[in-house]
């Protein structure tokens, strides 16, 4: 090599410019702080690592009401006793901070049909509540309908972009209520928890950049405690993997939601959007790992993120930790 190819590579391998190709493109993940008491992330105390390797976050950003959309998932297949709770999702629905979106939809033959798109008139969502129509298995699989959702998320920059390029979203959230029975899986067994359309729906989360939390709820056709264990198993499975939480109480069906809604609403309420490089290699997912220095808090996020992945959730996204 001739001394000015030399001194050339030397100049490109310093180049901030080469170093940011190499570490990948811009990606933001949702990050949920779990504490008794709020606490407030910052780019000082929360701490990334992508594919095992310590990572420089560039923003930490609170999530703001006028920067969330929440989908509530119903399950059209649940008991029509569900309809005793519907006090508590009016309430739920009607109490989310004004500016935030939500869109009520009921899961069916593996899709979710929506009562109206995403709105900020809380009170008309609240409005559009229907019973469930209460047919064992309606859903088909709450996982295929999950999947078909967050891969077609109405409204979003992805499906509408005429240019065909991933635009920032509104921090978006799922929550469903449905018994968590994948009956494709052939078996409700405690010794059989291997379903893949359970990782599919997963893997199309985290791809998506959702966090998925679920309420349990009986379903019409599918009772006994071995059906219980596994949905609630299933449905544990995705929050944990996506950043979300699941809500159960025993076996059976709550004697209230209110609790739960308060939770799901504390989560959102302290959520940030986190902002770090993430190589593009050859597979779309790269394994996440968040850590806090902040005492007695613990940490809800994705397991994976797809890079390059983007998220608005905030009205000043240039505000750094």
């Amino acid at each position: 090599m001739t001394l000015g190819k030399l001194l050339f590579a030397t100049t490109l391998f310093a180049s901030p410019l080469f170093v940011l190709a190499q570490e990948g493109p811009s990606t933001q993940a949702i990050v949920t702080v779990n504490s008794k008491s709020p606490q407030q992330l910052t780019t000082e105390t929360l701490k990334a690592r992508v594919n095992n390797h310590e990572t420089q976050l560039t923003a930490v950003v609170p999530v703001k009401p006028n920067g969330t959309q929440v989908a509530l998932l119903i399950d059209d297949g649940l008991r029509s006793s569900i309809g005793r709770q519907f006090s508590d999702i009016k309430n739920f629905i009607s109490s989310l901070p004004q500016g935030t979106e939500v869109l009520v939809g009921y899961m069916q033959n593996g899709r979710v049909v929506a009562q109206q798109p995403f709105t900020t008139d809380l009170k008309a969502a609240a409005a559009s509540l229907r019973i469930p129509l209460g047919s064992p298995g309606l859903s088909a699989s709450p996982y295929f309908c999950l999947s078909d959702f967050v891969k077609h998320w109405p409204g979003s920059a992805e499906g509408s972009s005429a240019q065909g390029s991933m635009l920032p979203a509104k921090a978006r959230f799922v929550l469903m209520i449905t018994n968590g029975v994948d009956p494709y899986n052939g078996s409700v067994s405690p010794m059989n928890q291997n379903s893949v359309y359970v990782d599919t729906a997963i893997r199309d989360a985290q791809s998506a950049g959702v966090p998925v939390y679920s309420i349990y709820y009986g379903d019409a056709g599918i009772r006994g405690g071995n059906a219980s264990f596994s949905g609630q198993s299933y449905l544990a499975k995705v929050a944990d993997e996506t950043g979300g939480q699941g809500y159960f109480q025993g076996l059976g069906n709550p004697v209230s939601l209110t609790p739960f809604f308060d939770k799901f609403r504390k989560s959102i309420s302290e959520s940030f959007v986190a902002t770090f490089p993430a190589p593009a290699k050859s597979r779309d997912l790269v394994e996440l790992k968040f850590s806090t220095t902040l005492p007695a808090t613990k940490l809800q996020a994705p397991r994976y993120v797809r890079p390059g992945t983007r998220i608005t959730g905030s009205q000043s996204a240039s505000n750094r930790g």
